[in-house]
């Protein structure tokens, strides 16, 4: 049975551009994985505190050696973890914000990078054989050809920390001009219908 991880980060519901061309994703991905399992996780419901020391005291502690504190410390982390390693295909679902992703979406990298589980002792990435989508809603347009395609930090970053995890199967689905919607220029509903062809080939690649 095929699984879906989806991760969510806007914090705008039903009035997210993101948000909404994830639910676009899962509705096709569905259809084409008919009793495929489906796993949320909403960053703006889930508790992910910035990285501490007593955080990196745990993360740098063999197993065997950790404290019950220790344990406590990690279990968020193997929770989020435990999930990715179970997942086919990942969805990332996130509004760019200055360019670069949202905090919550960096917590939750910082969580997940976890040596020895999802990277190697010597840096090769353990998650291989997995498929990852991009769902990316921005106010700029960083698509090929656009004169501030420089600016697009977030894609390269998430693109980069996926290939180092092991997943080289990436497609990006890029909602620029997002603020459109905002500005009352288009309706969500017309945004969505024209990166619905892009979405589809996102679901049926493989």
């Amino acid at each position: 049975m095929s699984k879906l991880l989806i991760i969510e980060t806007s914090v705008r519901g039903a009035h997210s551009v993101s948000r909404n061309m994830g639910e676009h994703f899962v509705k096709v991905w569905q259809l084409a994985h008919p009793g495929g399992e489906v796993i949320r996780r909403d960053l703006t419901k889930t508790p992910l505190d910035f990285v501490t020391p007593s955080w990196l005291e745990a993360y740098f502690t063999p197993p065997p050696q950790q404290s019950e504190a220790m344990k406590t410390a990690l279990a968020l982390s193997n929770e989020l973890v435990e999930e990715l390693i179970s997942a086919d295909h990942i969805a990332i679902v996130t509004p760019v914000y200055n360019y670069n992703v949202p905090a919550s979406l960096k917590a939750w990298i910082d969580y997940i990078v976890r040596k020895g589980i999802t990277l190697g002792m010597d840096g090769r990435g353990l998650l291989t054989g997995k498929s990852a989508t991009l769902l990316l809603a921005s106010g700029g347009i960083y698509t090929e050809g656009s004169p501030i395609k420089e600016r697009d930090i977030a894609t390269q970053y998430l693109r980069l920390l996926l290939n180092v995890m092991g997943i080289e199967d990436i497609k990006i689905v890029a909602g620029g001009g997002a603020k459109a919607v905002d500005l009352g220029e288009e309706t969500m509903a017309s945004f969505i219908h024209h990166l619905h062809p892009e979405i589809e080939m996102a679901v049926n690649r493989n």
